[in-house]
């Protein structure tokens, strides 16, 4: 099999949306143990911009950016078995590289896509339902009547977030910056949505919660907010944070969650679970699909070409996107 050649989205330096650019490359036949997978559907996520920026740093310059997408199976490398030519398929993680059309991918990395899953919504829902099967089931396992506060409840992320967590019985609270995104998270299950320009989400989600605070929170916005976020948690409850969205996290102390606040705060990372445990990357894509098939919704808010990639990342910087953002190589 010849090399050939695939057109990819990275960058040359850190920095802006400015900083993407569409290059040629030529893609070697796969390695032993590889997969090529001609791409379909490309996940767009947030971070995707903190790689771009710098904020987690690339292996190497330049690189392409991207850390999931869908496709079908082109060719096999030596030594890969049990998958077929033609198959849909699907990944999430690390290293980055999925802004392409063609790729190469380890085949242990591989998730066969059942049929009810489309490869759009695969590329839309597999990072995002991966994050929120690891924060609702490992990082706090979510129980009938518990409640839960999740920031950003209408984008990508929010609205499995919200949809899970109701499915698994709780009540949940989430903010948003517009009207029309808190009507579309309540669509989605969403009990209470707050408009956190206009609206205090500390004292909502305190009254919310019984008066002490939600169960559970979910801060995926950074900088100052995580520390209000703190603020609307009850004792013994947990807040996971899971982003810079707003900017760096300003430092906390432990005397900020405890003994007097009696809370727990997390720092975990879906693409490091991914990439040091095989099996719980391969359950959390399981539930993700099984999810999907169950009724679970995948809000696709934008689909750009794959050249797009700019505006893609743009349009999620400044929140203008609600649902999931993909590329179409």
């Amino acid at each position: 099999m010849r090399q050939q050649s695939a057109y990819q989205i990275g960058i040359e330096a850190y920095g802006d949306a400015s900083a993407l650019r569409g290059f040629a490359q030529d893609v070697p036949p796969p390695a032993a143990g590889e997969v090529q997978i001609r791409q379909t559907a490309v996940g767009v996520n947030f971070v995707d911009i903190y790689f771009r920026t710098g904020l987690h740093r690339l292996p190497q310059l330049p690189g392409v950016l991207g850390a999931e997408a869908a496709g079908v199976v082109a060719a096999l490398g030596a030594g890969v078995s049990g998958w077929q030519i033609g198959e849909r398929v699907a990944y999430a993680g690390l290293p980055m590289g999925s802004y392409t059309n063609l790729r190469n991918v380890p085949a242990q990395r591989l998730l066969r896509l059942p049929a009810g899953v489309p490869e759009e919504t695969a590329a839309a829902a597999l990072l995002r339902g991966a994050t929120s099967y690891m924060l609702l089931h490992r990082v706090r396992e979510i129980k009938p009547g518990d409640t839960v506060l999740v920031h950003a409840a209408a984008g990508g992320l929010g609205l499995i977030l919200v949809q899970w967590a109701k499915a698994l019985g709780a009540r949940v609270i989430g903010t948003v910056g517009t009207p029309a995104k808190a009507a579309l998270a309540r669509a989605h299950g969403l009990d209470q949505a707050v408009l956190y320009r206009d609206e205090d989400f500390v004292e909502a989600a305190r009254e919310f919660g019984g008066g002490a605070g939600v169960d559970f929170a979910v801060d995926g916005i950074g900088g100052a907010t995580l520390r209000r976020t703190l603020g609307a948690v009850k004792p013994f409850g947990v807040v996971a944070s899971i982003g810079e969205a707003e900017g760096a996290i300003e430092p906390i102390t432990l005397d900020e969650i405890g003994p007097a606040r009696s809370i727990a705060l997390a720092r975990p990372s879906v693409l490091g679970m991914m990439m040091r445990d095989i099996d719980a990357y391969r359950v959390a894509a399981q539930q993700v699909f099984a999810r999907v098939e169950a009724g679970l919704h995948v809000e696709v808010g934008e689909r750009l070409p794959l050249d797009d990639a700019q505006q893609a990342h743009r349009r999620m910087e400044t929140g203008q996107t609600t649902g999931s953002v993909i590329l179409i190589p």
